[in-house]
């Protein structure tokens, strides 16, 4: 079962996204909230492996909220996916900074909202190609940052990252450098451990830091 947490203002949203988890078999509804403090406590309380996040609530706004979930290391498991009106909101690359896996619009179709859940809880991330080229653009507009030191990784380590950043998926990096999925998804999971990336989005992050994309 994959233990899901809806934390968003508006009752509506909240009533729709309960309604479309409850009827899933391997989807259990753990939590709600209508701001960001009471989803830090839900989370904290409850452990669940997916937050839908709402980025704009009243007291502590979801942002906030992911910064202070991410840095307690006991809900190091926690994925999160961020939930926006707009898909190329303002604080779309600070939640990717912050730790969130993944994205979706408050009227995405159902089965993608789904898909989401899914794939954020099998430690995949989810950015749409607005999304990954949005992350991209503000890397070029930015003032350069210190790259993240890269010396211990193989030219293979190097070349995987790199396709990451371009948003690409374990099966799609199979295919690009002629592997197997299972090969390629071991590539991936060794370069996170070696960089301390929380998740894909991170790694992501990483490789246009370091100039790979």
């Amino acid at each position: 079962m994959i233990r899901v947490v809806i934390a968003d203002d508006q009752p509506l949203v909240r009533l729709g996204l309960r309604v479309l988890i409850e009827t899933e078999d391997d989807l259990d509804l753990v939590g709600e909230a209508e701001d960001g403090r009471a989803a830090i406590e839900i989370v904290r309380a409850t452990r669940p492996d997916v937050v839908l996040l709402d980025i704009r609530m009243p007291v502590v706004d979801g942002l906030a909220a992911l910064r202070t979930i991410v840095a307690d290391p006991q809900l190091a498991t926690t994925r999160f996916v961020m939930v926006t009106t707009f898909e190329l909101d303002e604080y779309v690359f600070e939640a990717l900074r912050a730790g969130a896996s993944g994205f979706v619009l408050k009227d995405t179709e159902p089965a993608d909202l789904l898909r989401a859940i899914r794939v954020v809880a099998a430690g995949e991330s989810l950015l749409s190609p607005t999304v990954t080229r949005l992350v991209i653009e503000t890397f070029a507009r930015r003032p350069a940052v210190t790259a993240p030191d890269l010396s211990g990784l193989t030219v293979r380590e190097r070349e995987v990252m790199s396709l990451v950043g371009h948003g690409m998926s374990n099966d799609e990096i199979a295919a690009r450098l002629v592997i197997s999925p299972a090969t390629a998804r071991t590539h991936v999971s060794r370069v996170m451990v070696k960089l301390a990336a929380r998740d894909r989005a991170q790694l992501a992050v990483l490789a246009n830091q370091a100039g790979l994309v």
